[in-house]
């Protein structure tokens, strides 16, 4: 029987950092930038709360869905507010689509799953909303 699980995570959608590296003493150090480290954290969080004790098999092959839901501006007219609501009107803007991706699977290792190497397919789709807010689920093939 095939596995699959869906949570939602509240808020704006955010994208993997890019790392910031610095030198100490002759040596390269590589770091996270916080703001990644505290969604990430959220990310780990709403996944357990979500789907207690839910971890798929080291050898399973995912397919993992990323829904990020954006915050309509406040400064739009009506008439472009419906469109938006009604996916005619859809966010091109940052984080890019892939950034969504990397650091909601990179989030769950460990976690969902033993690597995010185990996904073998995956999309992320931008949409306007409401309440802001990214549904992640995972299939296993």
């Amino acid at each position: 029987m095939t596995k699959s699980v869906s949570f939602v995570i509240p808020g704006e959608p955010q994208g993997k950092g890019r790392p910031r590296f610095s030198t100490q003493r002759g040596r390269v150090i590589t770091r996270t930038p916080d703001e990644t480290v505290l969604y990430e954290n959220l990310v780990k969080t709403e996944f357990r709360q979500q789907c207690p004790g839910v971890r798929f098999p080291d050898d399973a092959m995912l397919d993992v869905r990323v829904y990020a839901f954006y915050a309509i501006p406040s400064s739009v007219s009506k008439k472009k507010r419906k469109a938006m609501l009604e996916k005619k009107i859809r966010p091109t803007k940052k984080p890019d689509f892939d950034n969504i991706g990397k650091v909601i699977c990179d989030s769950l290792n460990g976690i969902a799953y033993r690597d995010d190497a185990q996904v073998v397919d995956g999309m992320v789709r931008k949409f306007y909303a409401e309440h802001p807010r990214v549904v992640v689920t995972i299939n296993e093939i």
